[in-house]
């Protein structure tokens, strides 16, 4: 095929890459500001210069087939770099704009991303915030995510991250759990309690711990690494529902501090094993983390500066806004 003719199907396989995210000609074409027979015109031309079907229609959906997933597969990459391109000569003059796509999980995005929210939009008017709440990890460049605020040991190394704060492991129980079981003095006694175990798949429920180094002065603990396979009544993949069972005295919980910390200073919940510090459970800081980019927007810069900000002294009891924009 001569270099012209590519030419000119190049926006014809844009609108391929399109429909296959979309699903359906109807929603693509809405996308790309077609109309439908506009839209299934341009597969059509697609397909000629291919010599072979590029979508398979069926009364229900819209799919690609083996050779419309490749040819997609193959540009996809182009494209980014048009549309970096596009928001780095943008991102040149003006204020921070533009819509941020944003992944968190479920706990932190409802304790503590959402009450802060409120503070960032207003100081950046242009910027839409779409934030979509999930435990699970996504593939923040085909899923078409701008950041991802994640707390874990270790970042992907194929992606850029931006530490943001410390974070830690509590373990608590209510005052009443502890009237009636007692509090353990050592990790290993722990196997004689209700654990209430985070789920995580293929995961054996067994909680690590070592002597808290900030305590040592009072601390009474000594030795390396303690690990103790645990069980409780009760588990569940969400830290808020693990709080709620602890709450309500089914048992002894490992949470992340952000989502212990207020019903902890509340004195609702109690800390347990004060003097050993929870290793390996949810991660040691929280990162915003993005697919790497020759250039990062202007309004994704202003988001990691104000979490910066934000999150400077960990998770305090109230959610705190910075007093001035984050640059």
């Amino acid at each position: 095929m001569d270099a012209r003719r590519i030419e000119t199907l190049w926006s014809h396989v844009h609108g391929l890459g399109v429909l296959q995210s979309a699903g359906s000609f109807t929603a693509a074409a809405q996308r790309l500001g077609l109309s439908k027979a506009a839209m299934s015109q341009r597969v059509a031309e697609l397909e000629r210069a291919a010599g072979m079907p590029l979508v398979r229609r069926t009364t229900r959906s819209v799919r690609l087939t083996e050779a419309g997933e490749r040819l997609v597969e193959a540009t996809r990459g182009a494209f980014q770099q048009i549309e970096q391109g596009f928001a780095g000569v943008q991102d040149l003059v003006g204020e921070p704009h533009g819509v941020l796509r944003v992944s968190a999980p479920v706990a932190l995005g409802r304790q503590q991303i959402v009450p802060r929210l409120a503070g960032f939009l207003r100081a950046y008017p242009q910027v839409r915030v779409e934030l979509e709440l999930s435990d699970r990890l996504v593939a923040l460049a085909q899923e078409g995510f701008d950041i991802a605020l994640r707390h874990t040991a270790a970042p992907p190394d194929t992606h850029v991250a931006w530490p943001l704060c410390t974070t830690r492991s509590w373990l608590v129980a209510s005052r009443a759990y502890l009237r009636r079981a007692g509090a353990p003095a050592t990790p290993q006694a722990l196997a004689g309690h209700d654990c209430l175990h985070y789920l995580r798949p293929g995961d054996t429920p067994t909680w690590s711990f070592e002597p808290d180094a900030v305590r040592a002065g009072r601390s009474t603990a000594s030795g390396g690494r303690v690990s103790v396979a645990v069980r409780g009544v009760f588990a569940a993949n969400n830290s808020e529902a693990l709080r709620e069972a602890a709450l309500a005295g089914l048992g002894i919980a490992l949470l992340p501090d952000f989502s212990a910390q207020a019903a902890v200073q509340a004195g609702k919940l109690q800390l347990v094993l004060p003097h050993w510090k929870p290793v390996g459970a949810f991660g040691e800081h929280l990162y915003a983390i993005r697919p790497y980019s020759v250039v990062v927007p202007r309004a994704v810069q202003a988001f990691i500066g104000y979490w910066r900000q934000a999150l400077e002294d960990g998770f305090p009891i109230a959610p705190r806004a910075p007093a001035s924009r984050a640059r």
